[in-house]
């Protein structure tokens, strides 16, 4: 909005729904100390969930896409498959939001594999495979998954999320100890709630933070575990898997590596962190990682010892109280890497598109953080307000780039996070980059937008 024109009504209406928000008063929440005091509760029919605080905070990040003139920018509706492009309203767009790294989406074998599966089995095997037996194709996968990471054996979940949560929140409890870094994922964060113990984070990549945390809490408890991720999804870097490796053997303590990100991506042959490093794999002791990137499937799974796996499958809630993952989905992920190991180009790609990406962001002069170039390279944007108008300005465009803002990340950190896959060209790179470069400048020189809910 040019900062001399005055909004329509309905803009007005909704800076003037904002500023009431801003500016009225917060519910209270007061816990009543003495039953005798207690009012006799009225019986509701229907809570309205709209009267709730967080629905509250929604209707005001709603409002303020309604004054930036832009469009809710998640949960948009795609008409095709996840591809280096997409559809969006019968609109042909290149694609920087989606996870398929290999670009085996689709593949004619995986494909195949997964309508073969489907003829053979069904779409469901329709109970815990603790109840009711497993089928072959989930011994495949979990095989396949276990000489990938170079390990005895693993086990697969229905989701890469509940593996964290279900397996974090089982194997630890009220005695122990779980050191993480300041940015590892939700579903780690939520499995260490869970467990019960006691939780230290780390600032980013801080070796130091993670000795000193062991150092000082580590003999008061009966385990401890160090959870990192193999490539960060926020952040596009890696861990030094080596100096950790030194510090849960100093510190007795196991150490969880989260390789949703980085399996398919990392290491010549895609075999992740271990093998971009020259690691033993056995030196960890839990490899974690999920179907749904470069293995363009559904669901997560655990690697590791003999033993561990043995342990989960008998006690890991997310596995034993849950169905066992569908016959499609276990094939298409089997499938997928039979053809990473096959055409292992696809990786090479990969980290040169990547490489491409990095360059190019830097030599433009954006903030891309500390990302390696990878698959994952952020835009560091600051502001939550200027990275959604970015996106917008981007779809625009013809680039599909979704924002990632607060609470995800620090309001000062909020960026466009472009995954990068084998099948983008240089054009397609270049395009986006220079679709940034000529509409960054515009929305950081725009007026404010908490100006204009002061009236300013």
């Amino acid at each position: 909005m040019d900062s001399n024109e005055r909004p329509s009504k309905e803009a007005q209406e909704t800076v003037d729904l904002v500023r009431h928000a801003f500016a009225g008063p917060r519910p209270t929440f007061r816990r009543t100390t003495s039953s005798a005091a207690a009012a006799p509760v009225s019986i509701q029919q229907g809570f309205d969930f709209g009267s709730l605080p967080e629905y509250e905070q929604l209707k005001i990040q709603k409002a303020a896409g309604a004054i930036a003139g832009i469009e809710n920018p998640f949960y948009r509706l795609h008409d095709v498959r996840a591809s280096d492009t997409t559809s969006i309203e019968g609109r042909t767009m290149v694609n920087f939001s989606s996870y398929d790294y290999l670009g085996l989406n689709g593949h004619p074998k995986v494909v195949e594999a997964a309508k073969d599966a489907i003829d053979r089995y069904g779409t469901s095997v329709s109970a815990s495979r603790l109840t009711a037996g497993e089928r072959q194709f989930h011994r495949d996968l979990e095989g396949a998954l276990a000489d990938l990471h170079g390990v005895d054996d693993a086990v697969s979940f229905v989701s890469g999320h509940a593996t964290n949560v279900s397996v974090i929140g089982g194997l630890l409890g009220a005695k122990d100890l779980i050191i993480t870094d300041a940015l590892i994922h939700n579903s780690v964060v939520e499995g260490a709630k869970l467990s019960g113990a006691k939780r230290i984070q780390c600032a980013h990549g801080d070796l130091e933070a993670f000795e000193r945390a062991l150092r000082l809490n580590r003999m008061r408890h009966r385990r401890a575990l160090i959870v990192v991720e193999g490539l960060y999804s926020m952040d596009g870097d890696v861990p030094d898997l080596s100096a950790l490796i030194k510090l849960k053997r100093r510190y007795d303590a196991w150490l969880m590596v989260d390789e949703a990100h980085s399996i398919g991506v990392l290491g010549a042959r895609g075999r992740g962190l271990a093998e971009e490093q020259n690691i033993d794999p056995r030196d960890v002791d839990i490899w974690m990682g999920t179907l749904s990137k470069a293995l363009t499937s559904a669901g997560g799974y655990v690697a590791g010892a003999r033993q561990l796996i043995e342990l989960l499958k008998y006690t890991s809630p997310g596995l034993v109280y849950s169905v066992g993952c569908p016959p499609p989905v276990a094939a298409a992920a089997l499938s997928a890497i039979t053809m990473m190991q096959e055409e292992a180009w696809r990786l090479q790609k990969l980290r040169e598109n990547g490489q491409y990406f990095l360059v190019g962001a830097k030599a433009r002069g954006f903030d891309t953080g500390l990302s390696i170039g990878a698959s994952i390279v952020p835009i560091i944007v600051g502001s939550s307000p200027a990275t959604v108008i970015l996106s917008h300005r981007l779809q625009d465009r013809g680039y599909n780039v979704v924002p990632i803002i607060f609470p995800g990340v620090a309001e000062n950190q909020s960026r466009l996070r472009f995954f990068i896959t084998s099948r983008h060209s240089p054009q397609q790179i270049d395009g986006a980059l220079d679709a940034v470069a000529a509409e960054l400048p515009k929305v950081l020189n725009a007026p404010s937008f908490m100006n204009l809910i002061a009236g300013r």
